[in-house]
């Protein structure tokens, strides 16, 4: 479908809008090895947003791919993964804040680069969560779109180089009209020792007609029904 807005988010980047409902947004990383820190609030309702616990143990997974559903605190969608190229996306090593970033890269700050200084996710989180009357009390876990972090039989965590190709996407079906904040800094776990987050480029375009009977997301856990059915029920009752 021809897309309703598309914009290249470069590396180090931020961003925020609200998505309404029947929306899809797609991410694509344009270099490879793009990393995307995203969290999810209820665009009316901004208490309610992305619950990593429920989403991971309700679908009984350490890591998002397609036919996995975003969930909410309150037992709702935020949206559905209906397509990914990537294959594995981050759900539990949070993000960069300014002490890792100056530790691990050295500070370069806007007097000295422009906009070309080090940026941490933290702080252009809160940045973006600033301007929608959200702060410090409102950050949660977030997504690492794009990047792949796996577990030995210790539990150690390792962030594996080069798991997004250049050209890799995901699409989320919008299920929650919501507000959505992004950050294209650097994984935490990158080893990358130079500074260097990736852009990407973010389309939003109509979603297609919803039959619960067959949605891959919707039927791959009686979980991701039950919550797309409680989503329903909030918008039934608002109308």
């Amino acid at each position: 479908m021809t897309p309703l807005y598309e914009r290249i988010l470069p590396g180090g980047g931020m961003w925020s809008q609200t998505i309404s409902r029947g929306k899809v947004l797609r991410l694509t990383d344009l270099d490879g090895g793009a990393n995307v820190c995203a969290l999810f609030y209820n665009a009316d309702e901004p208490v309610e947003r992305y619950n990593m616990p429920d989403t991971l143990k309700g679908q009984h997974t350490f890591q998002l791919t397609a036919g996995h559903c975003l969930h909410s605190d309150m037992g709702r969608l935020f949206a559905s993964i209906v397509r990914d190229t990537a294959g594995w996306h981050d759900t539990v090593c949070g993000c960069t804040d300014a002490k890792l970033v100056r530790e691990k890269y050295g500070e370069l700050t806007y007097q000295q680069a422009r906009n070309d200084f080090h940026r941490n996710a933290r702080d252009n989180f809160l940045i973006e969560l600033g301007k929608h009357g959200l702060g410090k009390r409102d950050l949660v876990p977030n997504l690492n779109f794009f990047s792949k972090v796996v577990a030995d039989e210790n539990g150690k965590l390792t962030y594996l180089t080069g798991a997004s190709p250049a050209g890799a996407g995901i699409d989320l079906r919008i299920e929650m009209d919501s507000l959505v904040v992004l950050t294209t800094c650097q994984h935490p776990l990158d080893p990358n020792p130079a500074y260097a987050p990736k852009p990407v480029k973010i389309t939003v375009s109509p979603a297609e007609a919803i039959d619960p009977v067959t949605d891959l997301c919707l039927n791959s856990r009686p979980e991701n029904m039950r919550a797309w059915q409680n989503t329903r029920d909030y918008y039934s009752l608002r109308a």
